[in-house]
């Protein structure tokens, strides 16, 4: 940063050469993962890294060991005084590595050059299965999207089968599933005082193994709610989608339950997670002394690609509760919104202001959906009995204070800051909140001025939006609005640009293939959007990654929560037949759409879209 110059020890020591320029002759934690080390808030081993230096323990990274040689990267550290810890970084190891047609990725975004091969598939079973070989007698904990997701029996689409929850396989001696920096404070603190790991078992937000009939200590107010076990989801698919409906709503309740899991002769035990951070709490964790950047080892070795993206970006708020069927931020983030104080924010604002490379455009100030930001329940004692997975449908809770007027308030006040040229809006925006009329005047009248404060101010020339689909069938299985709600969204976002003078895009975002889309459905979606005149760009193949709704329909056939049958493409050919749609108006394409619409007596379609 202008003025800063920063040396290595500005950051967490990833050798045994740093350590030794600390003065430190072991450090307390070792923490490996599978990204590269950037000392980024959003990059979560340097937030737990830093979390746990503030808590006056002395933390070391290794970033991407070599998992193929002689194992030296997970020995140079030596053994820690108090435990290791694993993740596998800011993604599932497979969904990093593979495309939804299960090739191999050419690159990877946490990685110097973004290079492929630095970390292996399966990322945080192998580490833990070398650390355990190394070091059996040392704690060892893991945490972070991988083991997060896969905390329970999930489908895993790579192998195409059931894998039991990720205890089973690494035999870790805890998982902290979530953002886990409170569960992470409140562990260290017994474990400095001498309480075994074994013992640490009433810890909110993690998931412990033990034996089937094992005595165990929990708190008295956690009821416990028994899942089938993995024995019985191997063997019957509807228990398995029944299954989910419990783990997903215990995940989303105010006041929920413990979750147990018999897996062989041994059983799962997930504790309720903690209520979201406050305001205080989430600033802490912001606030903490991040250089921003990514540690000097990596210098002339090529820049990490998800790093540029992020490196001016500023994260406002935690937790979803849009509740989509096909995402997995609520799983991991949780339902409820934590929003940082706009104090805390402004001080990042400026931070970023200062870096040298820093040319006046902030690249996101958002969130897992931009427009959640301070959004919360009016009234407390619904929110509490409430176990909806979703706030905004099949209709956006009238209980939900959607006034975006925090929003707006904040992004003028950053794009008036001095040196901020543009701040924009990168992360995608919930329409639906927008246009709802709430029938509360004021709250009303400040979304559409969110709106045009957005378009207006907010924009790089083109608004990224995700209606996902056009059928009203595909829709609710996704838990999205009806795609007539997008053509209301592009009638205002044409009304702002022809008032303001200005010349921007609407980038509308779709999924092929997912669970209850047939090939009729992508049909009626290229018709659809080729009377709005649009080429779509922005489309995905639907790839079921564990812990949702929609993966476990994809797997099981069956709807968790209704136990209906539902169709999904399963093979290479159903979904690259659907795929072809996005691509209706390319040549290529023509005669192959034309043929499966004839082979399901679909002339009528064939007409709408070539004639």
């Amino acid at each position: 940063m202008e003025g800063i110059k920063y040396n290595s020890s500005d950051w967490l020591p990833t050798s045994r050469k740093e350590m030794k320029e600390r003065g430190w002759e072991n450090a307390d934690v070792i923490l490996f993962s599978g990204d590269a080390y950037v000392d980024h808030p959003s990059f979560g081993s340097a937030v737990i890294g830093r979390v746990l230096e503030a808590e006056g323990l002395k933390v070391a990274i290794v970033p991407q060991p070599n998992w193929q040689d002689d194992l030296r990267d997970f020995k140079k550290l030596g053994r820690p005084n108090l435990f290791f810890a694993i993740t596998a970084g800011c993604m599932d190891s497979m969904v990093n590595h593979y495309t939804a047609n299960k090739r191999l990725r050419s690159n990877d975004a946490y990685t110097p050059g973004g290079k492929p091969g630095f970390r292996p598939d399966y990322t945080t079973i192998t580490y833990s299965k070398i650390i355990r070989k190394l070091f059996p007698d040392v704690p060892l904990i893991i945490g972070g999207i991988e083991a997060s997701l896969r905390r329970l029996t999930h489908y895993d689409y790579w192998s195409d089968k059931l894998m039991p929850g990720i205890l089973a396989d690494t035999q870790a001696d805890l998982l902290f599933y979530g953002m886990g920096e409170k569960s992470l404070v409140e562990f260290v603190n017994l474990f400095q005082k001498g309480v075994p790991v074994k013992n640490l078992t009433t810890i909110p937000q993690t998931v412990f193994m033990i034996g089937e009939n094992e005595e165990y200590a929990s708190k008295p107010k956690w009821d416990e709610f028994e899942l089938a076990s993995h024995e019985e989801c191997l063997q019957n698919k509807k228990s398995f989608a029944r299954n989910f409906m419990h783990i997903e709503e215990e995940s989303n309740k105010v006041d929920s339950r413990k979750l147990v899991q018999k897996v062989g002769n041994k059983k799962l035990v997930v504790n309720p997670p903690w209520p979201p951070l406050s305001e205080k709490e989430i600033d802490r964790v912001y606030d903490l002394p991040y250089t921003r950047l990514p540690h000097p080892r990596y210098h002339n070795k090529g820049t990490i690609p998800a790093y540029e993206m992020i490196r001016h970006s500023i994260n406002i708020h935690r937790g979803c509760f849009g509740g989509c069927t096909f995402c997995t931020i609520s799983a991991h983030q949780g339902k409820f919104i934590a929003s940082r104080s706009e104090e805390s924010i402004m001080k990042e604002v400026e931070k970023v202001t200062q870096m040298p490379d820093f040319k006046g455009y902030i690249s996101d100030l958002g969130g897992p959906s931009a427009n959640m930001y301070k959004m919360k329940g009016i009234h407390q004692e619904i929110c509490d009995k409430c176990k909806r997975p979703s706030c905004i449908f099949p209709t956006v809770c009238k209980n939900l204070d959607t006034n975006h007027k925090p929003m707006t308030d904040l992004y003028k006040k950053v794009r008036m800051f001095p040196n901020i040229k543009k701040a924009f809006i990168g992360s995608g925006i919930r329409y639906d909140m927008i246009l709802e009329k709430t029938g509360r005047e004021e709250t009303d009248k400040n979304n559409r001025e969110y709106l045009r404060e957005i378009i207006k101010n907010h924009v790089s020339g083109r608004l990224k939006v995700a209606p996902e689909h056009t059928s009203d069938e595909v829709l609710k299985m996704m838990r999205k609005p009806s795609f007539e709600l997008f053509k209301e969204l592009n009638r205002e976002f044409q009304k702002i640009n022809r008032e303001e003078n200005l010349n921007q895009q609407l980038v509308p975002y779709f999924i092929s293939s997912h669970p209850g889309s047939k090939t009729e459905d992508m049909a009626n979606l290229a018709v659809e959007t080729k009377k709005m005149d649009f080429r779509l760009e922005q489309v995905q193949d639907f790839t079921p990654t564990p812990m949702t709704v929609a993966t476990v329909a994809y797997y099981s056939e069956y709807h968790p929560y209704t136990l209906e049958k539902i169709y999904t493409a399963r093979n290479k050919k159903e979904k690259l037949s659907q795929r072809q749609f996005f691509f209706w108006y390319k040549n290529e394409y023509r005669k192959s759409i034309i043929n499966e619409l004839r082979s399901k007596n679909r002339e009528d379609l064939i007409r709408k879209l070539f004639h």
